[in-house]
């Protein structure tokens, strides 16, 4: 029997194979083996675009609607939502469904053969401090696999499948905190670890505790926008009218990136359109105007996320705008950042501190903590988590692939 792991992602995705005790990646895109998680509706040729296809379609302008960070939305009242798609309408669900069966042809096309099985990542907590949406949001997600043709389908806690690559790296016996910071959500577990039990089959007992919340990347993204960016289109000025302040909801909605569509609509144009005229600073308020009109969101989305990667390695970042106005542009410094987010990496040292606590431990009893997901490059994600296990060594590994790689791994054995 031939099985794939699957670790599908809110900012990207990679799928393997698993062939006795063989396991490789599956090649997705120009013979990468990650690709972003995005889909791109053409309108102009009648097709669907993946990954880092989609996504350039998108932003040379063709005509048609991207989707990006697909799985935010199975934690979300957005699950039930529709997008329209040219002249129709179809559920969000849907499209998730799209990019999974994309998936698995990809690892069919690598193995030379159907793949039915699945070893599918999920994170700890889809929902937070709802048990009864958690385990909607994996019911839903078990359909969408089923509807993609597989028919055997097994969850893994994605901070689990990080701990067993990580696995493969020591020389002794660890107490490892694993902290997957992704797209979307982060997740943490304590775990035994070391090369006397990898070869054992049933490691529930290595798994001290597992918690998670939802909190990742793509949060980071909406401060950020909200801070620096959504002021130049008007957030927060006043409509001379009684006094009051721009409507904030549609900036909340550009400012997030699986609704950025829904603020595309004639009623948001015409809405806007007055307000161009009673607003104190109208010059802002049309930039905000012509993101809607031009259907621009996402391309400010995107330059908003460069900005962040940017602050990860650098003090000083601008976000473009040139595309909404010539030379318009937003600086941002890294401490303009980390005041931005500061209410979500506290979250994320109290989720630390919790799991630690979840295993009847201390932070001083930690001898490791593995960082792992793209968002764990920030540094003061990186700052906050530390602080929960401060005498702890911190390592890291592949930021985007350990968790694709320890759900192949595991794969192989269940």
């Amino acid at each position: 029997m031939i099985a794939c792991r699957l670790d599908f992602g809110t900012s990207n995705s990679a799928i393997g194979i698993a062939r006795g005790n063989a396991v490789a990646l599956a090649p997705l895109e120009d013979g990468k083996t990650l690709m972003p998680s995005a889909v791109f509706f053409d309108y102009e040729a009648h097709r669907v675009l993946f990954g880092s296809a989609a996504i350039s379609a998108y932003v040379g302008q063709t005509e048609g609607r991207l989707m990006r960070a697909l799985k935010t939305i199975l934690g979300s009242p957005l699950i039930d939502e529709e997008t329209r798609l040219g002249s129709r309408k179809v559920p969000l669900a849907e499209v998730v469904g799209i990019f999974v069966r994309h998936l698995k042809h990809k690892a069919e096309a690598f193995a030379g053969q159907e793949v039915t099985a699945v070893v599918h990542g999920r994170p700890v907590r889809f929902v937070d401090g709802d048990e009864q949406a958690d385990a909607r949001a994996q019911a839903v997600l078990e359909t969408i696999a089923r509807q993609a043709g597989f028919s055997h389908v097994v969850f893994v806690p994605e901070p689990i499948a990080a701990a067993w690559h990580y696995e493969q790296t020591v020389q002794a016996e660890e107490l490892v905190l694993i902290a997957d910071i992704g797209g979307g959500t982060s997740d943490f577990s304590v775990v035994r670890i070391g090369p006397q039990r990898r070869g054992r089959i049933d490691r529930t007992g290595d798994i001290l505790a597992t918690t998670g919340v939802r909190v990742g990347g793509t949060d980071f993204d909406s401060a950020l926008s909200l801070a620096a960016v959504m002021p130049l289109f008007g957030l927060g000025t006043r409509l001379a009218e009684k006094d009051l302040t721009m409507p904030n909801a549609l900036y909340h909605e550009l400012a997030t990136w699986a609704t950025i569509n829904f603020a595309y609509t004639y009623k948001n144009e015409r809405e806007v359109g007055g307000l161009v005229l009673e607003a104190c600073e109208p010059e802002k308020v049309r930039r905000l105007l012509t993101v809607i009109g031009k259907r621009l969101g996402h391309r400010v989305a995107f330059a908003v996320e460069d900005a962040k990667i940017a602050l990860s390695a650098g003090r000083d970042a601008a976000v473009s705008l040139d595309l909404v106005e010539k030379s318009l542009a937003a600086p941002v410094t890294r401490a303009d950042f980390e005041r931005a987010i500061r209410t979500r990496t506290d979250r994320l040292c109290e989720a630390a501190r919790d799991c630690i606590a979840a295993a009847d431990l201390d932070g001083a009893a930690i001898d490791t903590v593995f960082l792992t997901g793209g968002s764990s490059r920030v540094p003061a994600v990186r700052a906050a988590i530390a602080e929960a296990a401060p005498a702890a060594r911190l390592a890291t590994g592949s930021d985007l692939l350990s968790v694709a790689s320890g759900l192949t791994q595991m794969a192989g054995r269940l």
